[in-house]
C-alpha cells in the first residue's frame, strides 16, 4: 500500500515537470518548483542526497485533503540550517579535493529544503531518490547528468525522519540523519536503513536523570511539544528518573499547532506548580512560542533544562535572555572544522546570487535588497521597501548564527555524516573480489550503485576523522558523549554558551557526568535552585509517604525511641544495639551511660559521707566505753557485749561503702555477706545482752541457777553460732548461684544499669529472712523484759531500736523491689545506716549521756536504786 502511494506521487510529479533557473556555477542547478520550493544540485559520479530545514513556522497548516493545499508561510528562516546545509558541501568539496579518499571518483550532492514539515520532507525525499527530470523548462541545464541519489542525508527532526524513512525503506535507500534522536529510529525492526550521527536520546535522558538527580530536584516539571521525540523521550525521562526517586510536578505535552487556549493551559500548569525546574523536550520554534508567552506573562522564575534540540539555538537569546539566563542543557560534542569558517563567510553580493537561499539570508542579515533577487520567501513586500545591497557588505562586520564556528555541534554531525558515506564508497571501490561483504566475497557494484549494498558498507564502516574515532553500534548510533551547556551573559547582553561539564556513555556510571559547579551561572542567585515537593528529612528522622500523593511528597517523622537515621531521606530508621542509644539528634548510636551509685555524684558523696560519720561516731562510743569500761553503767550492761556489738556495727556502717561504685563480681559478691554476717552478729549480740538481762533478774528469784547457763562463754558461744548459721547460709548462696555484675539493658532504654544481679533470689531472700528472724526472737525477749527496774535495765532501749529496725526493712522490702538501678542501691544502703543509727542511738546514747553529762547517775547506789 505505501509502495502504491509512493508510485502515485512520482507519477503526479512527472506530470507536473518542475522549473529550472541558471546558476552561475556551471557545476550547480539551482531547482525551483511551482510553489516556490529549492534545491541545490551539484553534478558527480556518486549525488548525495540532503534535507536540511532552511524555512519554519511557529505555526503549521492543517491539510484537510479536499481541496488543493494552500502554500504555507513560513515566517522564519534559519540561518542556523544553512550553516549546516554548507557544511555538508563544504565536506564535499574537500573530500573530492582528497587524494587519499575516493581518488578516482567524484561526490555530488542534491540538497533540498525540507521546510521541516513531513510532507514537504517526504516530497523532497521522493525527488531525491527518483532524480531530476531529464528536460526541463531551463534549456541551459538540460545537459547536466541528474542522478538518483543512493544515500539521503537528513533530516533534523526525530518525526520527520521517521516518516521519510517509512517511505523509503521499501527502496532499502540509507538515511543518516545528523539531528534525530529519538530512541525509537534504534528500532531496526522498523527502520532497518538508518543510521545517524547524532547520539540516541536513550543516552541524553540518562544524562539529564543523572543531572537532576546530582542538584537533587526530586520535584520537576517536564513539558514537550506534540511529537514522536517528545513522547518518546519523556517516557525514557520518567522512566530514567524514577530510580532516582524524581517525581514529575506535572507532564505536560502541547500540541504543535499552539493555540491561545492550548498556550494558557500550559502556562496555568507551570503556575499551579511548586517546582521551580522545567525540563523541555521541544524543538527550537516551539520553545519560541512558549517562551514568548512566559515572557508576556512574566513567567520568569523558572529555571530551564533544556534537551539538546535548544540547547545550543542562539537564536532563542535576544527575545528572551531575562528567562533563559542561567539555562542547562545537554548538546552534542563539539567539533573544530579546519577553513569551514572560512568557506561560510566566504559569500558576497554577486555569489549570494545563485541561490533564493544566500540571498533571503544575505537581505535579512543586512536589511538591504539584492539586485536580481530571486528571492520567493513571504516577505517579499517588505523586501522591495528595502535599499538595494552596496556591495560592500561583510559577514566579518556581523554576528550571524549562520557564520558562527564556535559551538559547531550538529553542523559536525553533518560532517561527519558525509565522510561516513564516503569511508563506505571508499571501501566498495578499494574492495578486492573474494574477499567482499556479499555473497561467495563479491564485492559493492558502483555503476550501477544499488542502495542496499551502500548500506551494507556504511554499517560496518568505521573510520577517524579531525582526531575523532567514529564508531558505530549494531543500530547504527555512534558513541554518546554530550557536553553539559550554561548560557551566560556577557557584558553587552550577549549570549555565551560555556561548558560545565560532560557525560560521557562509554564510561562507567560513578565517572560518566562530571559538573563544575564553580562555574555554573544559575538563573537567579548564586546557588543551585531547590526544586523539592518536600524538604529533605534531616537525619534523625524518617520520610512517611502521604496517602494518595507521589513518593517525593512525604512528611518527615522523627525516629522513634531507640532508632536513627544517619542519612538524608532515609526512609526506615535503623534500631541501636542493646549497648548502644541514639545521641540528642537521633543521627548515630553512641554508647549508652552507665549507671551505678558512684562516689562522684550528689547521692553517693551523701552516702559514703553518712557511712564514714556513723562509723567514725560507732568508733568513738567505743572509745567513750573503753575509757569508762570501769564505771557501773558500763559494766552493769555486759560490757564485753557491748563492745563486740560496737565493733559489728562500725562494720555494719563500712558495709555500707562497698555498695557505692561500679560493680564487679568479687564487690557483688563480698557487699551481701559481709551486709548478712555483720547483721547477723549485731542481732546476735543485742539477742544475747537482752537474754542476760532477762535471766539476771530471773536469777534473783531464791533457789534460782539459771545465771550458770548464760555466763560469758555461753553468751559468746551464741553469738559465734548465730553467725555460723548466717555464714553457713551465705556459703551455700555462693556456691550455688552467686551475686555477679551485669549490665542491664531491659530496664532503661538510654542507660545501661550496672547492678549486682544477687543470683540466687532464694539465697538473698534467707539472709534477710535469717536477719529478721533473731531480730524478732530479740524483740519479743526484750518485750518481756521491757518491765524490769530502769535505772539498771535496758530492754526498754533495745526494744525500741528493734522497733526502728523493722520499720526500716519494712519498708526497705517493697521500695527495694519496685526500683532499679543506683536508687535501689541507694535504698539499700540508707536501710543499712538507717537501721545501723537506730541500733546505735537507741542502745548506746542514755549511756553515753550518763557517762558524758550526768556522771552523778554513774555509781552503784544509784544503779541500785529501785
Amino acid at each position: 500500500m505505501m509502495a502504491y502511494h509512493i508510485s502515485l506521487l512520482t507519477f503526479w510529479f512527472l506530470l507536473n515537470p518542475p522549473m529550472w533557473c541558471w546558476s552561475t556555477n556551471k557545476d550547480e542547478c539551482i531547482y525551483q518548483g511551482e510553489e516556490g520550493t529549492q534545491s541545490f544540485y551539484q553534478d558527480g559520479d556518486v549525488i548525495l542526497g540532503g534535507l536540511f530545514p532552511l524555512h519554519y513556522s511557529p505555526v503549521s497548516a492543517v491539510w484537510s485533503f479536499q481541496n488543493k493545499p494552500p502554500p504555507t508561510e513560513y515566517k522564519y528562516f534559519g540561518a542556523r540550517a544553512l550553516r549546516w546545509m554548507r557544511t555538508m558541501t563544504f565536506a564535499v568539496k574537500e573530500i573530492n579535493q582528497r587524494q587519499d579518499l575516493l581518488p578516482n571518483l567524484s561526490l555530488g550532492y542534491h540538497i533540498r529544503d525540507s521546510f521541516d514539515e513531513i510532507p514537504l520532507s517526504i516530497k523532497g525525499s521522493l525527488v531525491l531518490v527518483n532524480g531530476q527530470p531529464e528536460t526541463g523548462r531551463g534549456a541551459s541545464c538540460t545537459d547536466l547528468r541528474r542522478q538518483p541519489s543512493p544515500v539521503i542525508v537528513g533530516d533534523a527532526a526525530s518525526g520527520v525522519s521517521m516518516a521519510v524513512l517509512r517511505t523509503l525503506t521499501s527502496f532499502s535507500v540509507p538515511v543518516v540523519s545528523y539531528f534525530s534522536s529519538c530512541s525509537c529510529l534504534s528500532n531496526k525492526k522498523d527502520f532497518p536503513t538508518f543510521m545517524r550521527t547524532m547520539p540516541s536520546d536513550q543516552f541524553q535522558i540518562k544524562a539529564l536523570a543523572r543531572l537532576v538527580h546530582y542538584f537533587q530536584w526530586t520535584w520537576v516539571g517536564v513539558i514537550g511539544v506534540e511529537s514522536d521525540y517528545a513522547r518518546f523521550a519523556i517516557q525514557l525521562f520518567l522512566k530514567e528518573s524514577a530510580s532516582y526517586n524524581v517525581c514529575p510536578a506535572y507532564v505536560h505535552i502541547y500540541p504543535i499547532v499552539l493555540t491561545e487556549e492550548a498556550l494558557r493551559e500550559l502556562m496555568n500548569t507551570i503556575r499551579a506548580s511548586t517546582a521551580t525546574v522545567i525540563v523541555s523536550f521541544s524543538a527550537e520554534t516551539d520553545m519560541r512560542t512558549v517562551l514568548k508567552e512566559c515572557r508576556r506573562q512574566n513567567i520568569t522564575y523558572v529555571q530551564w533544562i533544556a534537551s539538546e534540540a535548544w540547547a545550543t539555538s542562539k537564536s532563542l537569546w535576544g527575545d528572551y535572555s531575562n528567562i533563559l539566563q542561567g539555562t542547562l542543557g545537554f548538546a552534542i560534542r563539539k567539533g573544530e572544522i579546519p577553513n569551514l569558517g572560512n568557506y561560510l563567510r566566504g559569500l558576497n553580493t554577486s555569489t549570494v546570487q545563485a541561490s533564493d537561499f544566500l540571498t533571503e539570508f544575505w537581505e535579512e542579515t543586512f536589511n538591504c535588497r539584492v539586485n536580481g533577487s530571486l528571492n520567493t520567501h513571504i516577505h517579499k513586500e517588505d523586501a522591495q521597501k528595502r535599499g538595494p545591497c552596496s556591495g560592500r557588505e561583510s559577514l566579518d562586520n556581523v554576528y550571524t548564527s549562520y557564520a558562527d564556528v564556535t559551538q559547531l555541534r550538529v553542523s559536525y554531525n553533518v560532517y561527519k555524516a558525509v565522510y561516513l558515506i564516503a569511508h563506505a564508497l571508499h571501501e566498495m571501490n578499494t574492495c578486492v573480489p573474494g574477499q567482499g561483504p556479499f555473497q561467495n566475497g563479491t564485492c559493492g557494484s558502483l555503476n550501477p550503485l544499488l542502495p542496499w549494498q551502500l548500506l551494507s558498507y556504511m554499517k560496518r564502516t568505521n573510520f577517524t576523522t579531525l582526531g575523532e574515532d567514529v564508531r558505530f553500534d549494531e543500530n547504527g548510533d555512534p558513541i554518546a558523549s554530550y557536553d553539559l551547556m550554561n548560557w551566560h551573559t556577557t557584558k553587552d547582553g550577549s549570549l555565551q554558551l560555556i561548558r560545565v561539564g560532560f557525560y560521557d556513555a562509554s564510561l562507567r556510571e560513578d565517572r560518566d557526568l562530571v559538573i563544575n559547579e564553580s562555574v555554573i551561572v544559575w538563573h537567579r542567585g548564586n546557588k543551585a535552585p531547590v526544586s523539592v515537593c518536600s524538604k529533605s528529612c534531616l537525619p534523625g528522622s524518617r520520610k512517611a509517604r502521604r496517602k494518595g500523593e507521589p513518593i517525593c511528597c512525604f512528611d518527615c517523622i522523627p525516629c522513634a525511641e531507640g532508632e536513627i537515621s544517619n542519612e538524608t531521606d532515609s526512609i526506615d530508621c535503623l534500631r541501636c544495639s542493646k549497648e548502644m542509644w541514639p545521641n540528642q539528634a537521633r543521627d548515630q548510636c553512641i554508647p549508652k551511660a552507665l549507671e551505678y551509685l558512684s562516689f562522684q555524684e550528689p547521692l553517693g558523696i551523701v552516702l559514703w559521707s553518712v557511712s564514714t560519720f556513723g562509723a567514725c561516731l560507732t568508733a568513738a562510743v567505743l572509745c567513750i566505753f573503753v575509757m569508762y569500761r570501769k564505771t557501773p553503767v558500763i559494766r552493769a550492761n555486759n560490757m564485753e557485749l557491748s563492745f563486740l556489738l560496737l565493733l559489728f556495727l562500725c562494720a555494719c556502717f563500712l558495709i555500707g561503702l562497698t555498695f557505692i561504685g561500679k560493680p564487679s563480681n568479687w564487690l557483688c559478691q563480698i557487699r551481701y555477706t559481709a551486709f548478712g554476717i555483720s547483721f547477723a552478729l549485731c542481732i546476735a549480740c543485742i539477742l544475747a545482752k537482752t537474754v542476760v538481762v532477762l535471766m539476771a533478774f530471773r536469777a534473783t528469784l531464791p533457789g534460782s541457777d539459771v545465771m550458770k547457763w548464760f555466763g560469758p562463754a555461753q553468751q559468746r558461744s551464741s553469738v559465734i553460732l548465730c553467725s555460723c548459721i548466717q555464714a553457713l547460709i551465705c556459703i551455700i548462696w555462693l556456691t550455688s548461684s552467686p551475686p555477679s555484675a551485669v549490665y542491664n539493658t531491659e530496664f532503661m532504654s538510654a542507660t545501661i544499669i550496672v547492678e549486682c544481679n544477687v543470683g540466687s533470689e532464694m539465697g538473698f531472700w534467707c539472709v534477710l529472712g535469717y536477719i529478721g528472724l533473731l531480730a524478732c526472737m530479740c524483740f519479743i525477749i526484750a518485750f518481756l523484759a521491757r518491765k524490769l527496774p530502769d535505772n539498771f535495765n535496758e530492754a526498754k532501749f533495745i526494744t525500741f531500736s528493734l522497733l526502728i529496725f523493722f520499720a526500716v526493712w519494712i519498708t526497705f522490702i517493697p521500695v527495694y523491689v519496685s526500683t532499679r538501678g543506683k536508687y535501689m542501691v541507694a535504698v539499700h544502703v540508707f536501710a543499712i545506716l538507717a537501721s545501723a543509727f537506730g541500733l546505735l542511738l537507741c542502745i548506746f546514747a542514755p549511756k553515753c549521756y550518763v557517762v558524758l553529762l550526768r556522771p552523778d547517775k554513774n555509781s552503784k547506789k544509784h544503779m541500785m536504786k529501785k
